[in-house]
């Protein structure tokens, strides 16, 4: 046996008919629909677009940075020259640094010109002097050498020093030139063991 089920009205008694809808109105609802559902999927998708290329950019970036094989232009950033204590004074130019890592050393390279005062503001933040400097040494051994693609043979008054610290405390080979005394360049290996 079968239950049959209710008639709805199709409209109620106390509503007057509803006339039939013209083709202006049809056509503006149903392009109202379509915005609709083009803003519901439209809007979503052209986000997920942006966004996945966003992230393929910032990846391309970090792969290029470290995949660097030798020095990169720029300054490096304010951990790195906290945890190898490489003050780069202001002001400076022609920075450059590159970061190796290894489980035994962790080497920061850092190369920057700066003036006078700067010399003596970086050496007084390492914790040395101009004293220090002993002249004609290249403290800069021939293997950081060629990882950088440094060359201490070209003219120039060379000096250079070693500060030496007590583990985990990072140890700098410094190495300056003063051919011009008013904006020397000055070369820097800070090398840490973990």
């Amino acid at each position: 046996m079968t239950a049959s089920l209710p008639r709805q009205a199709t409209a109620s008694p106390d509503e007057p008919p509803r006339p039939p809808e013209d083709r202006r109105h049809r056509n503006r609802r149903r392009a109202l629909t379509l915005l609709i559902i083009v803003l519901l999927i439209g809007v979503p998708a052209g986000y997920l677009v942006i966004s996945a290329n966003q992230s393929r950019d910032s990846g391309k970036d970090k792969e290029e940075k470290y995949s660097a094989t030798g020095l990169s232009e720029g300054w490096p950033s304010k951990v790195q020259r906290r945890l190898y204590q490489v003050p780069v004074p202001h002001p400076a130019d022609q920075v450059a640094y590159y970061e190796t890592n290894n489980w035994r050393t962790s080497r920061l390279y850092v190369q920057f010109r700066t003036t006078s005062a700067g010399l003596d503001a970086f050496l007084a933040g390492v914790g040395v002097g101009r004293d220090d400097l002993v002249a004609d040494d290249i403290t800069i051994s021939a293997r950081d050498q060629k990882v950088t693609g440094w060359r201490f043979t070209g003219p120039g008054s060379w000096s250079g020093l070693v500060h030496q610290q007590k583990d985990p405390a990072p140890t700098q080979d410094i190495v300056v030139n003063t051919a011009d005394p008013n904006y020397p360049m000055v070369y820097v290996v800070s090398r840490t063991v973990p």
